[in-house]
């Protein structure tokens, strides 16, 4: 069993991939003395010679593999798949462009080795276009640290270093792979960041640009309210319900108001659609969460999935380190 699975999800890039595949051969031959690496390339429904070219590649090396979709998934569908598929200890994910560098891994697993479960990857110097990629990336980068509370540099750098125990239970959809740090740190990993070379593109165009942060934000709400309230969701639901049944009653008050004292008829006024409008709302905000309630502990019930972490277990004075989700 290799100790590091190096996951490559690809798309469309037939001309990247012969210098890629160089650099990864060369990274397993430096990773051999330290517990061996496999290769696992997932070609997320290419439509030009890339399915041909890492089809070739296996040949003769018996530490790739590929992973061939049947149409274009996306990013995040491809890592979940390369996750699932890896056998190492220590999986690292980085781009098939060539702006990663894979001689950074040893540099990733040496941080690994200082007891860190997550090491993600700083493009400090990075190799892109100022106004269309640079600066709307550190804007986002300040948000998503800032809401979520964990402090990174870089969350779009593919290039990083996870525990397998980290992935263990984790599900990926939508944009979600960048959070994985977050994710880990709600399960109570040490993460770090180190800073790692970046290359500027030499093939092809990006697949990805401002078109996906609507869908990162959205993405980071959910992850947050996942966090939150993924065990409690009447919390939220049931808050903004009793919040908007309160708005009710003043509204209602309002009428009352107008009606002996206010000089003025109160069908005049918003008042009587307010007064529906919020009771309306606050009911249903309540049904919803009774719902939600139901929902989440049919999940939790029926998947025997727990609602803690257990980190440690000490036993005969020692600890012993079980996996970081609960079973």
């Amino acid at each position: 069993m290799p100790r590091v699975s190096i996951v490559v999800p690809c798309f469309n890039e037939a001309e990247s991939i012969p210098t890629l595949l160089e650099r990864l051969d060369a990274s397993v031959k430096e990773l051999a003395s330290a517990g061996g690496a496999e290769i696992i390339i997932v070609d997320d429904g290419s439509r030009d010679a890339s399915p041909q070219l890492l089809r070739e590649a296996t040949r003769g090396r018996p530490h790739l593999r590929v992973i061939r979709f049947a149409r274009n998934f996306g990013q995040t569908a491809a890592m979940s798949a390369g996750f699932d598929a890896s056998q190492g200890d220590v999986v690292v994910p980085l781009d098939a462009d060539l702006q990663n560098d894979p001689a950074d891994i040893p540099k990733l697993l040496a941080k690994i080795d200082e007891g860190y479960d997550v090491v993600s990857g700083w493009r400090k110097e990075r190799k892109d276009d100022m106004f269309a990629r640079r600066i709307p990336s550190q804007l986002a980068n300040s948000l998503i640290s800032w809401w979520s509370g964990v402090k990174l540099h870089d969350y779009g750098c593919t290039l990083k270093a996870y525990r397998k125990s980290v992935l263990a239970g984790v599900h990926l959809y939508g944009e979600m792979h960048r959070f994985i740090p977050i994710y880990a740190v709600q399960q109570g990993a040490r993460v770090t960041e180190i800073e790692v070379a970046h290359h500027p593109r030499v093939h092809g165009t990006t697949k990805y640009g401002l078109g996906r942060a609507p869908n990162v934000l959205l993405d980071l709400l959910l992850v947050q309210f996942l966090w939150r309230y993924g065990t409690k969701p009447m919390h939220v639901f049931g808050k903004f319900g009793l919040l908007t049944l309160f708005m009710a009653i003043l509204s209602f008050l309002a009428m009352l108001y107008f009606k002996f004292w206010g000089g003025k008829p109160f069908v005049e006024t918003p008042l009587p659609m307010l007064t529906i409008m919020f009771f309306l709302i606050g009911c249903l905000s309540i049904l919803m969460g009774l719902l939600a309630e139901v929902t989440m502990r049919t999940y939790y019930e029926s998947q025997r999935a727990a609602t803690y972490v257990v980190r440690e277990v000490y036993r005969n004075g020692e600890a012993e380190r079980p996996s970081l989700k609960a079973s």
